[in-house]
């Protein structure tokens, strides 16, 4: 990190309302000498920061005084287009109009150098093509008014319709959004059934924010929402060739909870998942670089399929 950098982040630091800091506790966090840190205030006075002591609690920025807020290097604006690209990529017309407004405001303010370096990136950083290319953009959802619910922890209702194409109305807490290769879900309690459920956007219309607050009994389990098992989950056991595990480990819909080495070339692993249809079709993108080797159901269900495909 060059001084001009760490003085910014100096800066950006002490305005953080709370408690002051000690010239030894910021000299641990850059990495530097008290000297420097010292040397660091005094360049920022310079340019008229005002820095301020107190020989009980430690260095802050005076009250009132606000750093304005768009002050970006390279490296961190690269990593903006990054985000911005992805949310570009997506399925979904309302996150698309969205990334492209955020990305004009940004554009607004930054000096000339900075907005040049970002117009020259637009469109040279590409995440998911396939995503940004290929596929119809989609109305549905309504991801801000979920995401505020979320926020607020407000009930919501809705109209969902389910993949058999039935139309009905649906009241849930929701707890988080989340990203599943091509689409977006909101996970929440259902009041339907009292059930932890997962909703897709692109089927959900007519969302409301309910003037209910709902109370969570201890902190959300993110990972435990995702990955949890249903009581009609099936144990799947694969045998993968060692080539092939970085891939499905990255890729799986599901939680891996068990993993051993077969072999030089092949690794047994161990996950739950409900809907054997879909990871039996899911499975194929490996060919023969996986073997099935429990459930028998599921073992019975590749048979069939692939007897199927070659008629």
């Amino acid at each position: 990190m060059n001084s001009s950098e760490r003085r910014l982040k100096l800066m950006l630091l002490l305005q953080q309302p709370g408690k002051k800091k000690t010239v030894k506790e910021l000299a641990d966090r850059f990495g530097v000498s008290r000297r420097t840190i010292f040397r660091d205030f005094n360049a920022l006075e310079e340019i008229n920061v005002p820095v301020t002591w107190d020989r009980y609690a430690g260095y802050g920025l005076i009250d009132g005084f606000k750093i304005p807020p768009l002050m970006f290097t390279s490296k961190e604006l690269a990593t903006i287009m990054v985000g911005l690209n992805f949310v570009k990529s997506q399925v979904d017309e309302g996150l698309v109009e969205d990334a492209k407004g955020v990305e004009l405001k940004i554009k607004e303010v930054l000096p000339d150098e900075l907005k040049e370096f970002m117009t020259s990136l637009e469109g040279r950083t590409i995440v998911d093509p396939y995503m940004k290319f290929g596929g119809k953009k989609k109305k549905g959802g309504n991801w801000y008014l979920i995401s505020s619910a979320i926020a607020q922890q407000k009930r919501l209702q809705f109209k969902y319709t389910t993949k058999s194409e039935k139309t009905d109305i649906r009241k849930i807490d929701p707890y988080i959004l989340v990203f599943y290769q091509d689409h977006w879900n909101v996970i929440g309690k259902s009041h339907l059934r009292g059930e932890i459920r997962n909703f897709i956007l692109e089927s959900i219309d007519d969302v409301q924010i309910i003037e209910e607050k709902y109370a969570l009994k201890s902190e959300i389990d993110v990972e435990g929402l995702i990955f949890r098992s249903e009581e009609v989950s099936h144990s799947i056991i694969l045998l993968v060739e060692k080539s092939e595990i970085e891939r499905l480990e990255g890729n799986l819909p599901a939680k891996i909870f068990k993993k051993e080495q077969v072999d030089s070339k092949k690794i047994k692993v161990e996950f739950e998942f409900d809907n054997l249809d879909y990871i039996n079709e899911w499975l194929l993108q490996f060919g023969n670089k996986i073997n099935i080797e429990g459930p028998e159901s599921l073992i019975e269900k590749r048979r069939s399929l692939l007897k199927e495909m070659l008629n």
